[in-house]
């Protein structure tokens, strides 16, 4: 019973964090890694070691610097300033209030909008949004990718010593 429990738990969590990964308003990597945390709260961290949890973490830390690296790299590809990086990411929290679409322009719009306050340059402003939006989905499937082993590394280790 407390075994399905902390499972059922971790579960949600998991998928709070899948859905994170898309819907930035939520820590993706830390949710799937909480919920680990929470698996060892409740059945118990035997088959869970400090090691595991400890490069569990490091992957976290990883992905928030994968997100980072592909939408600056994206920008800065374009041309795009350091307003622009940061527009892209105003533009990708508002665009969740217009899921999925918004999930789609924000980042180009945010990047665009900033770049075209600061250097008032209309090509150079489209040219950022796009390597902005270019940035973020390039480094979706990466990021559910490592998130996924996460998930499957931790579900090895709770079945197979189970």
């Amino acid at each position: 019973m407390t075994e399905t429990i902390a499972l059922s738990a971790a579960g949600i969590l998991f998928l709070a964090g899948l859905a994170g990964t898309i819907l930035p308003l939520l820590p993706g990597p830390v949710l799937i890694w909480a919920g680990m945390l929470v698996y060892g709260l409740i059945a118990g961290f035997e088959n869970l070691s400090f090691g595991f949890l400890a490069i569990q973490a490091l992957l976290v830390l990883c992905l928030f610097g994968l997100d980072y690296l592909f939408s600056a790299l994206g920008t800065r590809y374009f041309g795009g300033s350091k307003a622009a990086l940061a527009g892209a990411s105003v533009g990708l929290l508002a665009g969740i209030f217009f899921f999925p679409v918004g999930l789609l322009i924000g980042p180009f719009l945010g990047a665009a909008l900033a770049e075209l306050i600061i250097r008032r340059k209309t090509a150079q402003a489209i040219r950022s949004g796009f390597g902005a939006s270019i940035g973020f989905w390039v480094a979706l499937p990466a990021k559910l990718g490592i998130e996924a082993i996460m998930i499957f590394w931790f579900l090895l280790r709770v079945w197979h010593t189970s």
